[in-house]
């Protein structure tokens, strides 16, 4: 009896078109493993504290602006108690005189009340005037643009009122734009030191999965594959690592503002708060600064990028060195 043979059908031995799967070039650098998480968080965190350096200048110089603006507006005269001085004529003289200068806008007298609010985290409450020789103030407010003279002005309260002092607060403005610009470039040097630190990193890390992938980029370049193609495998790979990283520290360092912000509003109403608040300012940032921030994470990712460039196609001229050379023993 003859045997009865089977052949499978074509259908069943060949898949269709639509059903074969198109495999995906396995790539040089594993896209997720122990180095990369852990790049990922070294990056992060240098992201964090660029972000929260650059944060930190721009409030700074917000409130240092802020200040200069409050202070360069306004001048001061201040009269001292003396004996068989009559201090309410002697506040009118001084505030009369001086808005007979050009560049002064308004004059204004600090009343014993007033004067009394200042002193009292010092002397307290119920200040007799007439026992404590306390200065009296006028506060001249005057035109930024347009100055008054202030040395004729002050040879001018002089003369009326003997023992009368001019403060135009220059002194002050300077001291507050010389503490803005150290501000500044302390915090210059910690990103230059931050950015510094993150490169090194990534050289060490590129160094590290290329030893990793030694076998494969040898293949490539072997069998004619050029450094730039090599290179564009691994900063395509740090770029994502970068990105991500940069992003975690740059939205890390915002989340912390804003806490920082609404701590600052929930506390406002007490003595800690209203200290601090009068020191460094209110603790927010503007758009500018949010866009510092983005800025910050597009540079760490390309700093990152081009540095992993950079490190692979000085590896790969190495080996060529190394094997054009016989008498050549080490190994990259």
């Amino acid at each position: 009896m003859p045997r009865a043979s089977f052949k499978e059908p074509t259908s069943a031995r060949r898949p269709k078109t639509g059903q074969r799967q198109s495999r995906k070039p396995t790539p040089i650098v594993p896209p997720s493993n122990v180095q990369s998480r852990a790049l990922m968080a070294v990056i992060a965190i240098m992201a964090f504290l660029a972000c929260l350096t650059l944060g930190g200048v721009s409030m700074v110089r917000a409130t240092a602006t802020s200040w200069q603006g409050g202070i360069s507006r306004e001048i001061t005269i201040q009269i001292k108690p003396q004996e068989g001085r009559d201090m309410n004529t002697a506040l009118l003289d001084a505030r009369d005189i001086a808005m007979q200068f050009v560049g002064t806008l308004d004059g204004r007298i600090v009343d014993e009340a007033a004067t009394e609010r200042l002193l009292e985290p010092w002397l307290g409450t119920g200040l007799d005037f007439d026992e404590l020789p306390v200065p009296r103030l006028v506060i001249v407010t005057i035109d930024e643009d347009n100055p008054p003279d202030f040395a004729a002005m002050n040879q001018a309260l002089q003369k009326a009122v003997p023992g009368a002092y001019l403060d135009d607060h220059r002194a002050w403005v300077n001291r507050l734009s010389a503490m803005a610009d150290a501000t500044t470039t302390i915090g210059a040097a910690i990103m230059s030191l931050v950015f510094g630190a993150m490169v090194l990193t990534v050289v060490f890390a590129t160094r590290g999965a290329l030893a990793g992938s030694r076998d494969i980029v040898e293949v490539l370049h072997f069998v004619g594959a050029e450094g730039s193609f090599v290179a564009r495998q691994f900063q395509r790979h740090f770029f994502n690592v970068a990105l991500k990283g940069a992003f975690v520290g740059g939205f890390l360092a915002c989340l912390f503002f804003v806490i920082a912000r609404l701590w600052q509003h929930s506390f406002l109403a007490t003595p800690g708060a209203d200290q601090a608040t009068a020191l460094f300012g209110s603790i927010s940032i503007g758009w500018s600064a949010y866009f510092g921030i983005f800025v910050t994470i597009l540079v760490i990712a390309a700093l990152t990028t081009l540095t992993a460039r950079l490190t692979v196609i000085r590896t790969i001229r190495e080996i060529d060195r190394v094997r054009s050379d016989p008498e050549r023993t080490d190994v990259w």
